[in-house]
């Protein structure tokens, strides 16, 4: 955590300070003292998340940017999406080594629906950053490629949605942040997916080596010894293969919350359920052999299987 903006933060809260902080790649909108929008080009922003989600059109965010919200701010979906965006950036920002930087400005126009204490901010990146919640810091979201795993566990492991969605989109290429960006959801929810499936084995970790300089690697592939008791061999005749499941659980029941869109409000408090505890070994059953599943298939499937709850 940077020590030098949670002071800053903090200074401002008790000054009731109005403005901008600015802080590396984006920035966090002070109303005195609270803070009422954030903002990191790390994360899609609160923009696309309204307008994805169907709570406002690009017109209605185009005129509430430029200061005539209108109806926008009676809507209660928008308080939820913006608290989801301000704390998305501030995991991100909070773990910036760069020197804050503050300057006086208008109150935003998010303010009287969205004012959150800076310590809340500070406790917050403080639990998501617990190295128990798993691999993956924050300063690798943007950094590092999401690499599927070349060999994997033989016990077949159950997928949520997201999990199955954020494995598909995984190409060796993409980081974190640019798949979240490609899918239209949080960093930070797309974060607690890869954190999952590393543990689950489906994705290889990520490592923090130094040479000559410092610079941000993936973990080797296993070796063949280290792994012989614990993967199957694909020629063994009694293979056993992992496969995604034909049917995705969904949390929730009867009462559950109707979901809208890809951009569901409870993405955050969901993020508990999609801790490494809840992915959970099935009975055995026939080998099958594994095979890529299309990214497009998986996401329209999702949506249709949302439309139907």
């Amino acid at each position: 955590m940077s020590a030098a903006l949670a002071e800053e933060l903090h200074r401002h809260e008790e000054r009731g300070s109005t403005g901008v902080l600015r802080v590396g790649d984006g920035e966090f909108h002070l109303a005195r003292g609270a803070i009422a929008s954030a903002g990191c080009r790390r994360t899609i922003g609160l923009g696309r998340l309204v307008v994805e989600s169907g709570v406002a059109t690009a017109e209605d965010w185009r005129r509430a940017g430029a200061g005539d919200p209108g109806p926008l701010l009676h809507r209660p979906r928008l308080e939820t999406l913006a608290l989801l965006a301000v704390f998305d950036a501030a995991y991100l920002l909070l773990a910036s080594d760069a020197a804050p930087e503050f300057r006086p400005a208008p109150e935003h126009w998010l303010a009287p629906v969205c004012r959150i204490a800076p310590h809340a901010l500070v406790h917050e990146f403080a639990r998501r950053s617990d190295p128990e919640r798993g691999p993956w810091p924050a300063e690798l979201v943007a950094n590092v490629p999401v690499v599927p795993a070349g060999r994997v566990r033989g016990n077949r492991v159950v997928l949520t949605a997201g999990q199955a969605e954020m494995l598909a989109a995984a190409d060796a290429h993409r980081s974190i942040a640019e798949i979240a960006a490609d899918l239209g959801r949080t960093t930070y929810g797309c974060l607690v997916d890869v954190r999952a499936l590393t543990t689950a084995g489906l994705i290889r970790p990520p490592v923090e080596t130094r040479s000559t300089g410092r610079h941000l690697a993936l973990a080797p592939p296993p070796s063949d010894d280290a792994a012989h008791h614990r993967l199957s061999v694909p020629d063994s005749p009694n293979t056993t293969v992992p496969v995604l499941p034909r049917r995705v659980p969904t949390s929730g029941g009867s009462g559950a919350t109707e979901r809208s869109g890809r951009h569901a409000a409870d993405e955050e408090a969901a993020a508990h359920a999609r801790l490494p505890g809840h992915l959970v070994g099935a009975a055995p059953y026939e080998p099958e052999r594994w095979q890529q599943v299309d990214r497009e298939i998986l996401i329209r499937l999702r949506a249709a299987l949302e439309e139907l709850a």
